[in-house]
């Protein structure tokens, strides 16, 4: 039978949580109560205590309490359920995950939805639902539902909502999802610059069996396609766009970490890499670019979106970047640089064409990298640079299946 968690702080919610673990109880599923209250006692019993939850990630839960301190205590919570329910997911002793909350609740029952694996059932039902729900999520699949009223009780409109919300994680266990004909998946990076280079590749690795799953570069799509490569879904990776490394290292609005290019490199998965649109820094409108920039080369992309040409010095930086991201992967990885262009506008007469840049990031890859670079004398979205990176990334994959 399909075991539910039903997370949240059973001091001040602990009626209506008990309300939605009555409801999967009559849907024929089995309910988990978890508390992650650090206030009064529960008001209902759980099966997994407050201590228990802190115990998971090592805490003991009665100091912290003691000191009557409620946002270390909300701090600790934060870090020892993610830590529990990412356990109890990974032994299948939960099969979904559903919690009420405002503020609080929210941002404490979405961090520890966080740490399940994609496809794994999540429900928040939240105030907070119809509002910037991005630092709830992150980039996982939870599924956050309209609380309508606040979570204070049980009442004509709130038992609808609760019921309604069983009902749907009970629905999202039971799915069945097809996974017979799914075929070997390949993620690729992607932005408007790049977009044909991909398009060319896309149709190179389909051909040969591969299912294409094309993430757009901007900040949000990287960190999402690091959090799939790190899911172990992913079979190989064509990360020809890197530009949120720029964004990153020169304080752009599209920047998607420190850890960008690191899931492969953990998880030893074959990679082609490519310097694409490193030449880029974005930005909002025009009027958003800060005013330390005054002077640089600027390009406007549309009213949205103002794009800045990278300096010598900052192409340098990123080539080194690039090269001892390589340099760490366990897998098989190797660099291709086009050496014509590496965005559209790029190219000799474009606007961002600047060989001296291209020629500083260049030089900093050769130099640092300890993985093998192809130079390709072709720009970024030709045919034949698209074809060299996916005919190449078809080797490795292939070369990796026979020596795991």
């Amino acid at each position: 039978m399909p075991i539910i968690a039903v997370i949240g702080t059973l001091d001040s919610k602990g009626h209506e949580h008990a309300f939605v673990a009555e409801e999967i109880r009559k849907r024929g599923h089995t309910p988990m109560l978890i508390d992650l209250g650090t206030g009064a006692e529960p008001t209902v019993s759980p099966d997994v205590t407050r201590y228990e939850v802190a115990a998971a990630a090592g805490l003991d839960l009665q100091p912290l309490l003691d000191r009557h301190d409620r946002g270390e205590c909300v701090v600790a919570m934060s870090t020892a359920a993610p830590v529990l329910l990412e356990k109890l997911a990974a032994d299948g002793k939960i099969h979904g995950v559903v919690s009420l909350g405002g503020g609080g609740g929210t941002a404490l029952a979405t961090a520890a939805m966080r740490a399940l694996p994609l496809g794994f059932p999540k429900l928040m039902v939240s105030t907070l639902a119809s509002g910037n729900t991005a630092h709830y999520l992150g980039t996982k699949d939870i599924a956050m539902m309209p609380a309508i009223v606040d979570v204070a009780g049980l009442n004509r409109v709130s038992r609808m909502v609760f019921t309604r919300a069983a009902a749907a994680i009970c629905a999202m266990v039971d799915a069945d999802v097809a996974t017979e004909d799914a075929k070997p998946v390949i993620v690729a990076s992607m932005f408007g610059n790049t977009t044909e280079c991909i398009n060319h590749a896309k149709v190179i690795l389909e051909n040969a069996g591969y299912e294409v799953l094309v993430f757009h570069a901007t900040g949000q799509g990287g960190r999402a396609m690091e959090d799939l490569i790190a899911s172990g879904m992913v079979s190989g990776v064509l990360d020809v766009t890197t530009t949120e490394w720029a964004d990153e290292l020169v304080g752009g609005t599209l920047g998607a970490g420190p850890e960008r290019l690191d899931a492969a490199a953990k998880a030893g998965i074959p990679t082609i890499i490519a310097p694409g649109c490193l030449d880029m820094v974005n930005f909002g409108s025009s009027e958003s670019v800060p005013e330390k920039f005054a002077g640089r080369n600027f390009y406007i992309h549309n009213p949205q979106v103002t794009l800045m040409r990278t300096t010598e010095e900052e192409c340098a930086e990123l080539g080194k970047i690039l090269a001892e991201k390589a340099n760490s992967y366990r897998g098989p990885v190797e660099i291709f640089i086009p050496l014509q262009a590496i965005s559209i506008i790029s190219a000799p007469g474009q606007p961002f064409h600047d060989e001296g840049a291209d020629h500083a990031l260049f030089d900093a890859i050769t130099r640092h990298a300890k993985v093998p670079v192809e130079i390709i004398n072709e720009t970024i979205n030709s045919a034949a640079f698209a074809r060299a990176c996916a005919l190449r990334l078809l080797e490795l994959v292939k070369e990796g299946a026979t020596h795991p």
